[in-house]
């Protein structure tokens, strides 16, 4: 069981590197610290291609943190 979940955490910790990587860049540089409020909010909306990869990200980011804790509980 161990051996699954570790193999499982590498995928998924591979598979998370590579959506991050996709995801485009959404800084603003120092002009996101006094407007970065608005994409905190839920202003801008992703559309597309970047809402399957924000979706992705998330899901992958939970199964990682999942199975991060039942390797470190063997």
């Amino acid at each position: 069981m161990q051996t699954i979940a570790t193999i499982s955490l590498l995928v998924v910790a591979v598979l998370l590197i590579v959506v991050v990587l996709l995801m485009s860049g959404r800084s603003q540089g120092l002009g996101a610290i006094a407007g970065g409020a608005e994409q905190l909010f839920g202003r801008q909306k992703a559309r597309g291609f970047d809402a399957v990869l924000n979706r992705t990200a998330a899901v992958l980011g939970t199964l990682f943190f999942i199975l991060g804790l039942l390797v470190a509980s063997f």
